[in-house]
C-alpha cells in the first residue's frame, strides 16, 4: 500500500479531532485547507504552520468552490452532542445530515473523490451483541445522535456504490487528551482529568459501571491519517473501528486518576442517563490488518501524558506540538 500526497479539506477544523489530524497531515508535508465557522487562536496557529482556511456555516457552503483542487475531504464537522441531539432531533438533521448530503451531491457532480467520515463507534452499534464489537455487527443506535451518524454512514455507502465516491468511515471510540472541549459533558476521561486537577467534584452518572473504549488523541489522529491517505485495494472494507479494544469503566477512570495524581478525588454520584449503553468496546483488528495501525498508548499512559501536558502548560495546543505518541 502506498501513501498518496494530496490536498486535504478539513471540515470542522476547529474541533478536537480535526485539528490534530490537520496538524499531523501538515507535519507530513501535505496540503491542508481548513473549513471552520470562524477564526480562533487555535486556527491562527494552524495557519501559521502553512495551512489555509475558509470560514462560514457549512449549511450555507458553496461546495463547488470548497472542493476545488481538493483530493480528500475529512468530515469531522458535527453540530450536536448526544444530549443536544436528543433535545432537538430536527436541528440534528438540519445541522448535520443536510450539509453532508449537499457535500456528497457536489462530489457526485464533479465525478467523485475521497471522503473520510468520523462516525461514532460509541453510539452507532447500540447494545453490543459481542465484546469487543466488530464492524460486522448490525448498526442499531439507541440515541438520536447515533441515528444521525448511522444515517450519514448509509448515505456514504450508497454514494460509494452508485456514484464513484471513495467513502471511508471511521467508527471512532472515545478520544481523549488535552484540548478536548469540556462543553456538553462529553468525553468523561478528559472531563474528569480537568475536574480532578482543579480539585472540583466529579459527578458520576449511575453506579460508575458504564464502560467505554478510550483512545488517546495522538493514536486516533494517526489512525485517521492512515485511513485518509492509504491507497487501499478494491477488496478492502470501507468501515473501520478506531479504538483500543480495551474497556475502561467510569470507576476505573477515577482509580487511574487517583494513582496518577497520588491523591483522593472528590466524587459525587447522580442518576444515570437513559441513552447510555452499558458497555462499548471496539474490535480494532480490521484497522491493524488493512491500515497497519494499532494504538501505542494504553489508557494510563495516555492519561499520564495528558497530565504532563496540562502541568507544563501546553493546554489546547499540546497536539500541535507533539501529535504522535512519544
Amino acid at each position: 500500500m502506498v501513501r498518496l500526497m494530496a490536498c486535504h479539506l478539513i471540515l470542522g477544523a476547529g474541533g478536537f479531532v480535526a485539528r490534530h489530524v490537520a496538524t499531523l497531515l501538515a507535519m507530513r508535508g501535505e496540503s491542508v485547507r481548513l473549513a471552520a465557522r470562524s477564526a480562533t487562536p487555535v486556527i491562527d496557529t494552524m495557519l501559521a504552520r502553512g495551512m489555509t482556511a475558509v470560514f462560514g456555516d457549512l449549511r450555507d457552503a458553496d461546495w463547488g468552490a470548497l472542493l476545488q483542487g481538493v483530493d480528500v475531504v475529512h468530515h469531522y464537522a458535527w453540530s450536536t452532542v448526544p444530549s443536544t441531539a436528543d433535545r432537538d432531533p430536527l436541528g440534528d438533521i438540519d445541522g448535520n445530515v443536510r450539509p453532508t448530503l449537499a457535500l456528497l451531491e457536489a462530489m457526485r457532480a464533479r465525478g467523485g473523490g475521497r471522503v473520510l467520515f468520523a462516525s461514532s463507534g460509541g453510539t452507532v452499534y447500540g447494545h453490543l451483541r459481542q465484546i469487543p464489537v466488530s464492524e460486522d455487527q448490525p448498526v442499531e443506535p439507541v440515541s438520536i445522535y447515533g441515528v444521525g451518524k448511522a444515517t450519514i454512514e448509509r448515505y456514504l455507502s450508497v454514494y460509494k456504490n452508485q456514484h464513484n465516491i471513495d467513502a471511508r468511515i471511521a467508527r471512532l471510540s472515545n478520544p481523549f487528551g488535552v484540548g478536548q472541549s469540556l462543553a456538553g459533558n462529553q468525553g468523561a476521561a478528559t472531563l474528569f482529568l480537568h475536574q480532578s486537577m482543579a480539585n472540583d467534584p466529579i459527578h458520576i452518572f449511575g453506579d460508575g459501571s458504564v464502560v467505554r473504549d478510550y483512545v488517546h488523541i495522538a493514536d486516533a489522529a494517526d489512525a485517521l491519517v492512515a485511513l485518509a491517505t492509504l491507497a487501499l485495494p478494491p477488496e478492502a472494507p470501507h468501515v473501520f473501528n478506531i479504538g483500543t479494544g480495551v474497556g475502561v469503566s467510569l470507576n476505573e477512570i477515577l482509580i487511574v486518576l487517583e494513582r496518577c495524581l497520588d491523591r483522593k478525588i472528590n466524587i459525587r454520584r447522580v442518576a444515570g442517563r437513559a441513552y447510555d449503553v452499558p458497555i462499548n468496546v471496539l474490535d480494532v483488528r480490521r484497522a491493524r490488518q488493512w491500515l497497519g495501525w494499532s494504538p501505542q498508548l494504553n489508557f494510563e499512559e495516555g492519561m499520564l501524558r495528558a497530565i504532563s501536558d496540562l502541568r507544563i502548560g501546553t493546554g489546547t495546543m499540546s497536539s500541535l506540538n507533539a501529535v504522535r505518541p512519544q
